[in-house]
């Protein structure tokens, strides 16, 4: 199958859409198909398009407010790339700019696509005080590209359904993947929590509570301060982006490790001790995912993807969104009771150990496979 895959986000960014695309077309390409990745041109120096599949780069510009996220702008190349590739089916990654001008090329040529819904743009709208007419806006927007879609994935039980309210039709589930082999508790490392939480000469260990993920307005993460001030308790924040000056100043006492990715990635996860994510606005959790899998217990927002990620009170806890004392206490629970850690812990890791890339991606064959005989019975129909 030869599939184009247009998103907003692709490596270097560090963010779950760039991350899911470059599964999918890994694998893809590992499984014989044919894919090709259009994506929106890096800066200079942070180039790095060395992969098992093509990818062609169209002109971008820096987001205003968040200069190290780049916008990815119409293009010729689109076009001419979809012709030379002869794509099948089109996947529109987290479409909103250069995912727009994908949808209306392949509307053009008669291919037929599928929009993976994974920004709640939205919600971001109301994060960053656009007030009712932005947020307004940005559901026009999106109606408009997902509803010239063939189908919608939407990757959550709670985002399905606000699509469907918000006018968006033709709306399946499909998930992410995690790969449970590199996440894993066996990862823990000693010597890496000794480094992080230091302590004093006989006193207990301290507990690590973690957060992994971007910096940003929309992630909340100063909800989280309070954990600092819990005895016995070790914040640490592991990523980077436009309010990691912020953080810093609002919270001290944490402990700030940047970004880091890979197996360094998968032995931090492993030698915390409990997970926690503030940010409300999340459509799926990629990181949820990686820290049940490296058999945490999560603490999170009970609002959009972790809904369907968090069991509560089996493999974490759910919390009201937008309640800092909520995160704080739900910490403290889970670092007086080790026993319950380590029971939440293993029973988030059994959950997803079904959920791997491969099994995703040929749920999301189906879905192309779906569509393009779709596209096929209305040409014969014509």
């Amino acid at each position: 199958m030869r599939v184009a895959i247009i998103t907003e986000s692709f490596p270097p960014d560090v963010n779950g859409v760039a991350h899911s695309v470059l599964r999918v077309a890994e694998l893809l390409a590992e499984y014989g198909h044919h894919p090709l990745v259009i994506a929106p041109q890096p800066p200079r120096e942070r180039r790095r398009d060395s992969f098992p599949f093509p990818v062609v780069r169209v002109p971008a510009v820096p987001l205003p407010g968040y200069p190290s996220f780049r916008l990815g702008r119409p293009s010729h190349r689109v076009r001419d790339a979809l012709v030379t590739h002869r794509t099948e089916v089109v996947h529109l990654a987290s479409p909103v700019c250069l995912g727009a001008h994908g949808a209306a090329v392949a509307g053009r040529l008669g291919l037929p696509a599928v929009a993976v819904y994974q920004t709640d743009l939205p919600a971001y709208a109301r994060a960053y005080r656009l007030g009712r007419a932005g947020e307004a806006f940005a559901w026009r927007w999106l109606r408009r590209i997902h509803n010239s879609a063939a189908r919608t994935l939407a990757p959550s039980t709670a985002t399905a359904t606000g699509l469907h309210a918000q006018g968006i039709g033709n709306v399946w589930l499909w998930g992410r993947g995690v790969d449970t082999g590199r996440f894993d508790p066996a990862r823990r490392n000693p010597e890496l929590r000794a480094a992080l939480a230091p302590g004093r000469p006989g006193q207990a260990a301290e507990v690590l509570a973690g957060y992994v993920g971007r910096l940003a307005t929309e992630k909340r993460v100063e909800w989280l301060a309070g954990i600092t001030a819990l005895e016995g308790v070790r914040l640490v924040i592991v990523g980077g982006g436009p309010a990691e000056a912020m953080l810093r100043q609002h919270i001290p006492a944490a402990v700030f490790l940047g970004e880091r990715h890979g197996d360094e990635l998968a032995a931090i996860y492993a030698s915390l001790d409990v997970f926690v994510h503030s940010g409300p606005y999340e459509t799926f959790g990629q990181t949820l995912q990686e820290a049940a899998a490296s058999g945490l217990p999560v603490v999170a927002p009970a609002a959009g993807g972790p809904l369907d990620l968090v069991q509560d009170g089996v493999t974490g806890y759910l919390v009201p969104p937008a309640d800092p004392d909520a995160f704080t206490c739900a910490v403290a629970r889970l670092a007086a009771d080790p026993a319950r850690r380590a029971a939440f812990g293993a029973a988030g890791r059994r959950k997803v150990l079904g959920r791997s890339w491969p099994a995703l991606t040929e749920e999301l064959l189906g879905h192309y496979a779906a569509v393009l005989g779709r596209a096929e019975k209305a040409k014969v129909a014509t």
